[in-house]
């Protein structure tokens, strides 16, 4: 019987409800739960509010004063996070849901939730995995939370350049391959007499780190109790290929029995253009993931956007088929490159099965089916394409109702709104939606409970978790209760715009399995 088989045969007590069976651990991780969900959702507030104030017309001191408030605030959120990480693992008991493990879905995703960050400091983010490495058995959250905190160490700590994310394999059997989670930066590096001490609590490279980036110290302190947990480990070097540090985390863990990846681009050869070696290195990975293979002249290629000359564009190379690449803040100038006669865009950080369905319409390959080319818009450039969508946003808090119920309406949704399972069940009985937004712990009646019962009275409605709640096991007792996928607060309009993308549009509809 497969995972999916499980999941929805695994029967429930009608009695219980799955909230009731995350309250029944030890005392102090109730009481760790209860407070990431009273501490996140007023920071909620203060940081979504002061994101729809700093997008209203204000003078250059209120600018100022908002966007000081909006960066004290979330500093006061990354030290929630790093305490209530760290006060669990002191609480002990730390469990780990075994499942299978996607490592390139897993490392897209903490590249492309960093990649808000990293733009905006003038930095690249990107990620491979190496061909040979293997899905794996493992705890997805866990593993998550070791590069996301790892990753994002790197871009605080890199003023220029980037940060690049690999997976290899470095070892192990056939059976239990050992896998190496590489983070490389173009930072300041490590010094070598902090290389232990980082990994301490509280512990900086400098003392003057903990001030001049407002850091607790308790990151890779997280990192290492977690490394340690898998019975693995994690160090930090000089980045072999340039300035800049290596973070290193390396465990054995059983294989997966899933198919091995695609290789679509068996035979093509790609010309890869960048003034950012470590980029060039990155999708160089990509394609060779992919069966293809980097050369220095070819009939396709990729050009970095940031080769721009005076016109603000870089000029169609003659005699090839390019493709070019952008952040999403450069979408404007995708219309532009078209005309110029650009045979079509990429988006960093790129996706490698995207990479390999641009390169083959362009290499004019004749094997390229109408599927493929539909898969070729990015969900990251949905803004204002969800006019007339309707939501129903079920959200006891005042503020973080009118926070998402304003970010829907912006992005062109109709919003009804509901204060408890109770009302969500009615207002699904008399109206049709196209998604539900669903908050997971409120009075009378919890989102996982209405869930559940949605679910059992045929409703199919995509149903969203918008939650304070941000334990993995939080996650896994939405996705069992019928729900299609999580966003944590504070919401960020980027993941609330690939929430709507992903869900209302039939075609990309793909239910996410509890992996419990």
């Amino acid at each position: 019987m497969d995972q999916t088989d499980r999941t929805t045969s695994r029967k429930k007590p009608p009695a219980v409800t799955a909230l009731d069976k995350l309250s029944q651990g030890a005392p102090e991780q109730q009481f760790l739960r209860l407070m990431s969900h009273e501490m996140r959702t007023p920071l909620n507030g203060v940081i979504g509010m002061l994101g729809l104030l700093s997008r209203t017309r204000l003078d250059g001191a209120q600018r100022a004063y908002t966007e000081a408030a909006q960066k004290s605030a979330e500093h006061l959120l990354g030290l929630v996070n790093d305490l209530l990480d760290y006060a669990r693992l002191e609480a002990g008991a730390l469990e780990f849901d075994l499942a299978p493990v996607d490592l390139e879905g897993l490392t897209r995703s903490v590249a492309e939730l960093l990649s808000t960050r990293a733009h905006e400091h003038g930095l690249e983010i990107m990620w491979s995995v190496a061909a040979d490495a293997p899905d794996i058995i493992a705890d997805e959250g866990r593993l998550r939370q070791i590069l996301f905190n790892l990753a994002g160490n790197a871009v605080k700590f890199t003023d220029q350049g980037g940060v690049h994310i690999s997976i290899t394999r470095c070892g192990g059997t056939e059976l239990k391959p050992k896998i190496c989670f590489l983070i490389d930066d173009t930072g300041p590096g490590v010094p070598e007499d902090a290389r232990t001490r980082i990994f301490e609590e509280f512990g900086h490279a400098d003392q003057s780190d903990a001030a001049r980036h407002d850091g607790a110290g308790l990151g890779l302190a997280v990192v290492r109790r977690l490394a340690d947990a898998m019975k693995g480990k994690v160090t930090v070097e000089n980045r072999p290929d340039g300035q800049g540090a290596r973070f290193r985390f390396e465990a054995q863990f059983n294989r997966a029995a899933t198919p091995e990846r695609r290789r679509p681009l068996h035979g093509i050869k790609v010309q890869v253009t960048s003034p950012d070696p470590m980029l060039s290195e990155s999708i160089g990975n990509q394609i060779t993931a992919s069966g293809g293979k980097v050369v220095k002249q070819a009939d396709v290629i990729l050009i970095d956007h940031s080769l721009a000359d005076e016109s603000g564009r870089v000029p169609l190379p003659a005699n090839q088929r390019a493709i070019i690449l952008l952040k999403p803040s450069e979408r404007d100038l995708i219309s532009s490159y078209k005309r110029d006669g650009y045979h079509g865009y990429l988006i960093k950080p790129l996706r490698r099965e995207s990479l390999a369905e641009r390169i083959i319409v362009a290499s004019e390959r004749a094997d390229v089916t109408p599927l493929s080319i539909r898969h070729l818009e990015d969900d990251r450039l949905a803004v204002g394409t969800f006019k007339g969508v309707r939501v129903l946003l079920v959200e006891d808090n005042p503020v973080g109702q009118l926070l998402a119920k304003t970010l829907l309406r912006r992005e062109g949704c109709t919003v009804q709104t509901a204060a408890d399972g109770h009302e969500a069940l009615e207002a699904a009985r008399s109206h049709l939606f196209d998604i539900i937004f669903m908050d997971m712990r409120m009075p009378r009646m919890d989102g996982v409970t209405a869930a559940l019962q949605l679910r059992a009275r045929g409703d199919t409605t995509p149903i969203v978790a918008l939650t304070a709640n941000a334990y993995t096991e939080d996650r896994a007792a939405c996705l069992e209760a019928g729900m299609n996928d999580h966003l944590t607060k504070p919401l960020e309009i980027d993941a609330l715009r690939m929430a709507l993308s992903r869900w209302t549009n039939g075609y990309n509809h793909a239910k996410l399995v509890a992996t419990t």
